[in-house]
C-alpha cells in the first residue's frame, strides 16, 4: 500500500501534531510553509495537510477533516501578529506575509471589524526589514512573528489571536488536518490523534529539540501557554464565526461546516 502524502506545517507550533510520525509506517511526512501545504493539496501533490482553516473553503471539492485536531489559540497567540512603526490608526500600508492564509483573512477582517483601518495589502516574502522598509506595518506568522525582537527594533506589535478573542469571546483555529474524502483509513485517523496526544505530552522536548538552547525556554513557554490542539464545540464556534466574517467581507465564496473522517469506535 502507498505511503499517505502528509504535509505539514514547517512551524514550532506544528511540531507536537508529528511527533514520532517519521517512524512510523504509512506516512510519507514533508514540511512546508502553510500557504504551500494548501496549494499542494489542491493540486493533488498530498493526500493530508495541514492547511489554512480559511483554505478548508477553497478546495476544488469538499474536503474532509481529522476529528479534534487543530491549531488553536484563545487569547494571545504570539506567532501572528502586526507589526508597525506607527499607532494602528495611521496604518496604510500592510506587508503581508506570502507564507499567510487564515491569517492574511483574519486581518483583513479586524480591519474591518475593530481596527477601523482600510489598508493596501502588499504580499511580501516574511522578511521584516525589507517589509517595514516598503509598508507601514507587517503581518508575520510562524516563527518569524514568535521569535521576532520587536521592541528591539522599537515596534508595536498588535496579536491577531487576541484581537480575534477580545471581539468574538472565542478561539480561533489557525489550521487543521484535511484531505480528499477516503485519503486515510479510520486506524490512521486514530495515529494521527495519537501522535498529537504524545507530542503535547512531550512538548518541552519538542521545542528544545526544535529550537535549540537559547530559544527553548520561549519555545517551551509558547506550545504551553499559547497553543492549544483540539477542536471541540467552541473551536467549531470559532471556526464558524471567522468563516461567516469572510463571507461577509467577500474574502471567501462561500462557508460550510468541516466534514470529518470516520474514526474507530464513537466519534
Amino acid at each position: 500500500m502507498r505511503a499517505v502524502r502528509l504535509g505539514a506545517v514547517d512551524y514550532l507550533n506544528a511540531r507536537p501534531l508529528v511527533f514520532g510520525l517519521e517512524l512510523r509506517h504509512g506516512f510519507a511526512l514533508q514540511f512546508d510553509p502553510p500557504s504551500r501545504c494548501a496549494a499542494l493539496l489542491h493540486e493533488g501533490s498530498i493526500d493530508v495537510g495541514m492547511i489554512p482553516s480559511v483554505e478548508y473553503l477553497r478546495g476544488h471539492e469538499p474536503y474532509c477533516a481529522v476529528p479534534d485536531v487543530a491549531i488553536v489559540s484563545e487569547g494571545t497567540v504570539a506567532s501572528v501578529a502586526l507589526f508597525s512603526r506607527k499607532p494602528v490608526d495611521d496604518i496604510q500600508s500592510i506587508a503581508a506575509d506570502t507564507s499567510s492564509r487564515s491569517s492574511n483573512t483574519l486581518l483583513r477582517v479586524l480591519c474591518y471589524e475593530t481596527l477601523g483601518i482600510d489598508p493596501v495589502f502588499v504580499p511580501m516574502p516574511p522578511d521584516p526589514v525589507k517589509m517595514l522598509n516598503r509598508c507601514d506595518a507587517a503581518l508575520l506568522i510562524g516563527d518569524a512573528a514568535l521569535f521576532f525582537d520587536y521592541e528591539a527594533a522599537g515596534l508595536l506589535k498588535v496579536d491577531l489571536g487576541e484581537q480575534w478573542t477580545t471581539m468574538t469571546g472565542l478561539p480561533f483555529v489557525w489550521a487543521f488536518w484535511a484531505g480528499r474524502p477516503g485519503a486515510i483509513t479510520r486506524e490512521q485517523v486514530t495515529q494521527l490523534q495519537g501522535a498529537r496526544d504524545a507530542g503535547v505530552r512531550a512538548s518541552d522536548l519538542v521545542a528544545a529539540a526544535y529550537c535549540g538552547s537559547e530559544r527553548a525556554a520561549l519555545g517551551q513557554k509558547y506550545l504551553k501557554e499559547n497553543i492549544r490542539y483540539g477542536l471541540g464545540p467552541r473551536e467549531l464556534d470559532g471556526l464558524r464565526a471567522y468563516y461567516e466574517l469572510a463571507l461577509r467581507y467577500e474574502l471567501v465564496e462561500m462557508t460550510r461546516a468541516p466534514v470529518f473522517y470516520p474514526t474507530v469506535g464513537p466519534s
